[in-house]
């Protein structure tokens, strides 16, 4: 039997004190024409005029450039009766993601690994880099969205395990304070089997490619 959730827009980044992703299915209203004026503001109390043509209109770009990278799509996740019993790994590797960092409202982006080893469900493949998406329009921190991800896919999947992993580079890091460049940041979750069984988490950890890239 096929089963269907369907996910709106994000709201807030709360979740449960457990560590599991809030339900976040409020529409989040936006008001282009406030954030362009209030982007005006912005740039002129950092001292940058906007007389100029090229600048005339900028905050209107800035305030539509930050409706974007906060914009998620509703979609359905499809999920399918494991019939045939399949109890090895389903990974979806090197899914890209771009989000903000929600210190400093800069862009974070890389790359998602996400497996989970089947319960009774499965679900449908281009729904794990959906899931990535969904995340990832809010502002985040790289920690919190990796718990979230692999968080979601226990509430609504039950797997024997789930897995995920982000590398990710940080702009707030590489063009500012320390500028770091071409610095990664990895961070995982695992669950289940996956965190519990060593040589489930090497099969994971191997088939997502991360040790390789290390080297």
């Amino acid at each position: 039997m096929t089963q269907e959730l369907v996910l709106e827009s994000p709201g807030s980044p709360e979740q449960a004190a457990d560590g599991r992703p809030a339900r976040v299915a409020q529409d989040r209203s936006v008001d282009l024409a406030a954030a362009e004026r209030a982007a005006a503001d912005l740039l002129a109390a950092l001292g940058i005029t906007l007389d100029s043509e090229d600048l005339r209109q900028a905050p209107g770009r800035l305030a539509r450039a930050y409706a974007e990278l906060l914009e998620s799509e509703p979609f359905r996740l499809t999920t399918f009766a494991n019939d045939a019993g399949y109890d090895e790994l389903v990974l979806a590797r090197d899914v890209p993601f771009r989000t903000l960092c929600e210190h400093h409202l800069l862009p974070f982006s890389g790359v998602a690994h996400v497996g989970y080893i089947p319960g009774e469900r499965l679900a449908g493949l281009s729904k794990l880099a959906r899931i990535v998406g969904h995340f990832a329009a809010r502002p985040q921190t790289q920690e919190r969205m990796t718990r979230q991800i692999a968080g979601f896919l226990e509430e609504q999947l039950d797997p024997l395990g789930a897995g995920v992993v982000l590398e990710a580079e940080h702009t707030c890091m590489t063009l500012r304070g320390v500028r770091s460049q071409d610095t990664t940041t990895v961070t995982s979750t695992l669950t289940g089997t996956l965190r519990a069984d060593p040589t489930a988490r090497a099969e994971f950890l191997a088939l997502a490619g991360v040790a390789r890239k290390r080297t």
